[in-house]
């Protein structure tokens, strides 16, 4: 009887101090930045909490005090793609420019997360487009990357979004993109091959209809 009342106590206390941490956090965070985000902060912070109360940890120790808050905290910035758009960031990078070769940006890194185990996954970006009397500045290409990377991906769809964003901005004779990432749902878990990559591409417009031009890329992008 005695042991029951005694794990009963410590329960409660547990409870009642992980009430108290989740309240405290949120109290922060409601005084700073957005209310909204604030709002939906707290709302994965007590998430977190709950996941590792379930995976049999004591959220009250003190090297988990503040892992549901940092948690929440890099998931928010992992997914921050979902607040972003191309418009955007192009508004004022996009110019009129007679150039019709070939514009290549490679080995772009980009890191993003599988949507099936939340995960990461990474890698590098190729990028080509013919411009059609229009460019853009360089950077913005790696921008694009990072808006459609920094949400929850496959890499199949990534590289579709990745190409269309830049079809849509520039409508350039055509567009290339291929990404080769490392996948640690297959290294971590599942399979766990350590040496495995994916290597998916998307080829619009003349990329698509001209071998020659494919060609090209794919060599001048040393792939």
């Amino acid at each position: 009887m005695l042991l029951e009342r005694t794990r009963t106590f410590r329960c409660l206390n547990h409870r009642i101090s992980q009430m108290v941490l989740e309240k405290f956090s949120c109290v922060i965070f409601s005084c700073m930045g957005d209310a909204a985000d604030s709002n939906n902060l707290c709302h994965i912070e007590k998430a977190y909490s709950t996941i590792l109360s379930e995976l049999g940890e004591d959220v009250a120790r003190e090297g988990l005090l503040r892992t549901p808050l940092r948690a929440a905290k890099a998931m928010q910035f992992l997914t921050k793609g979902y607040k972003e758009t191309t418009q955007d960031i192009l508004n004022d990078a996009i110019f009129d420019e007679n150039h019709e070769e070939m514009v290549i940006v490679k080995d772009i890194d980009l890191f993003s997360l599988c949507e099936h185990h939340l995960v990461p996954f990474y890698g590098k970006a190729h990028i080509a487009y013919l411009p059609n009397k229009k460019v853009v500045g360089l950077s913005k290409l790696a921008r694009i990357v990072e808006i459609y990377s920094r949400r929850l991906q496959v890499q199949e769809r990534l590289t579709k979004q990745i190409a269309s964003a830049i079809s849509e901005a520039l409508e350039p004779a055509g567009v290339a993109v291929v990404i080769e990432a490392a996948h640690m749902c297959m290294v971590m878990r599942g399979v766990q091959k350590m040496n495995a990559s994916t290597v998916t591409s998307v080829m619009l417009g003349r990329f698509h209809d001209d071998p020659e031009v494919r060609k090209e890329f794919l060599i001048r992008s040393e792939y």
